[in-house]
């Protein structure tokens, strides 16, 4: 449920590339892909997955996770901003920088590295934490002046001890995209309201956690709404 907005966009994306390029299996790069929670279904649905993620711990398991699965996904540690060292030119349909963006030195250099790696027409899923809904979060939680540090923060952050350095609004995310090259598709939220409703609404209730999904759907591309997700999505294709 949580990611479904994001996998809903990956599959068009995907059929329009594999009707493209008449290949059924595409050339996927997971930057920062970790265990492998969206490179273990992809490579399930018959694509070439590489994961390029900085933590062998990460990796092993990653790695695990696929014999379980029966599948293959190759993987390399090494950081989003290495990706041009660890992988050839135009060897990628797809790049997932997922939760990446938030935490890499300079994120220029990293979606600059992805360019790099896409071959024309190819893209990149970029899925990034939101600061709007992260004041909302600290403000439910009693946490005032974290919320109101967040607003006012270039980066997004509430403070020294927030864990994620950075988090970005829908038009510098746009902004992002623009300047490395890339051309701008439409904006998704995700978890507008995952996050917000007690579990105890949705565990236990028939129906409920369709319900809830549906409503994510709705609430994903709603002009409002969409700003206040706790993640924004977005797809950039390379031309």
């Amino acid at each position: 449920m949580r990611t479904a907005v994001v996998w809903d966009a990956l599959r068009s994306m995907l059929a329009e590339r594999t009707a493209a390029t008449g290949r059924e299996s595409l050339d996927i790069v997971d930057a920062g892909g970790g265990t492998g929670g969206f490179a273990v279904p992809l490579a399930l649905l018959g694509h070439a997955v590489t994961v390029v993620d900085p933590s062998p711990d990460s990796l092993a398991a990653l790695e695990r996770r696929a014999k379980e699965k029966g599948v293959r996904v190759r993987g390399l540690q090494g950081d989003a901003a290495d990706l041009g060292e660890l992988l050839h030119r135009d060897a990628a349909d797809l790049v997932l920088c997922h939760s990446v963006l938030e935490y890499v030195e300079d994120p220029i250099s990293a979606l600059t590295a992805v360019a790099g790696l896409l071959r024309r027409g190819g893209a990149v899923s970029v899925l990034a934490a939101n600061p709007v809904a992260s004041a909302i979060h600290r403000a439910l939680a009693g946490q005032f002046e974290e919320a109101r540090a967040v607003l006012g923060d270039p980066s997004g952050s509430w403070g020294d001890r927030d864990p994620t350095p950075r988090r970005f609004a829908a038009d510098t995310l746009s902004e992002l995209l623009s300047a490395t090259g890339f051309q701008v598709g439409a904006i998704h939220g995700v978890r507008v309201f995952a996050d917000l409703v007690p579990s105890r609404l949705v565990d236990g209730e028939p129906g409920a956690a369709e319900a809830l999904a549906a409503l994510e759907q709705a609430a994903a591309t709603h002009p409002v709404l969409r700003d206040i997700a706790t993640q924004l999505h977005v797809l950039g294709h390379r031309v």
